[in-house]
């Protein structure tokens, strides 16, 4: 009796150890939010603009003039993962990315609604606002499925799509981001909306990269920083828990040109969904490229948007649109 009495005792000790160990690294790693003002000074530039968009002020950039892309970016990214294309893209063309509601400096939605039909209401609401009639439409992971959605719904503004590993199919990720892991745990996701992120951005982009050695310190420090906008850790953790449908079937409807890029190191959504989204959309193309993740635009700008702009060249009218930045005011 007294060995079995001394032996809880030391799991009773140990256990208190590891509570007060666990709350300890807890307080340590608690980060406060960064001030909005600062954020807007240090990552907007000559082309930034915010416009009104249900009820946030939608941070965005407008370059260019001629045939009209819009550009989404995927969950806990920002449009500056389009700095590539847009470089090189709004020679020839009127390039328009935002910062999707949830992320970058637009932050939080008031309706805390992170359902993706809401996403598809909101890109009609900002091309109006801006007063793009059609355009063609490049989205990245999250942002793929929002472009793919948007022309399923808006067949007639939609004149050409680019696919950069989308979402929609049913996947299994080969090596999640921790916090895309967590972020649907609902007693995890509320600590983690508390605590400094650096670990968890720094995993997370460094597995969407095909060769982590192309990742700019800066590149992380852009992630990391615009997570800490007030409200974007808690509306991570809100998408997160979002419900994801399994919407393909709309997939055949698509009858614009489409275009399907894919890293085939990418860990999220295997590269094998490429070919997928290549037979439900009638007609697509699929390029993939062997060395290169997730977010491929990101990774390698010049090849991969030196593939879009061909496609776009052969494929997408010249719908003649404002130079950029005449709308919205």
């Amino acid at each position: 009796m007294r060995r079995l009495m001394n032996i809880l005792r030391w799991i009773f000790y140990l256990i208190l150890a590891l509570v007060a160990l666990t709350v300890t690294l807890i307080i340590v790693n608690l980060k406060s939010d960064l001030p909005l003002e600062g954020l807007k000074s240090r990552w907007t530039d000559k082309n930034s603009r915010f416009v009104e968009v249900d009820g946030m002020q939608v941070h965005y950039r407008d370059q260019g003039t001629g045939p009209v892309l819009v550009l989404i970016h995927g969950t806990s990214s920002s449009l500056h993962t389009w700095d590539g294309w847009s470089d090189a893209l709004h020679k020839t063309m009127r390039v328009v990315r935002m910062d999707l509601p949830a992320f970058g400096l637009t932050g939080p939605s008031p309706a805390r609604d992170y359902s993706l039909d809401t996403y598809v209401a909101f890109i009609d609401h900002f091309a109006t606002k801006l007063g793009l009639q059609q355009f063609a439409l490049a989205g990245n992971s999250l942002g793929g499925t929002i472009s793919w959605k948007y022309t399923v719904a808006h067949p007639d503004r939609v004149r050409a799509l680019i696919l950069v590993d989308s979402g929609g199919f049913p996947v299994t990720a080969s090596s999640a981001p921790i916090a895309f892991r967590l972020g649907g745990l609902e007693p995890l996701s509320k600590l983690l909306v508390r605590l400094d992120t650096r670990y968890f951005v720094e995993d997370g982009v460094k597995k969407s990269y095909g060769d982590p050695g192309r990742l700019r310190p800066e590149t992380v420090d852009r992630y990391y920083e615009l997570t800490l906008r007030p409200g974007n850790r808690e509306a991570f953790a809100d998408r997160m828990r979002v419900p994801r449908p399994d919407e393909t079937s709309l997939l055949s409807g698509i009858k614009v040109p489409t275009l399907v890029l894919w890293g085939g190191r990418d860990n999220l959504i295997p590269v094998e969904t490429a070919q997928r989204f290549g037979h439900a959309i009638s007609g697509a193309k699929v390029v993939v490229y062997d060395d290169l993740g997730h977010v491929p635009m990101e990774e390698d700008a010049a090849r991969t948007s030196a593939e879009a702009g061909r496609f776009l060249a052969e494929n997408a009218p010249k719908v003649a649109e404002s130079p950029a930045g005449s709308a919205a005011k």
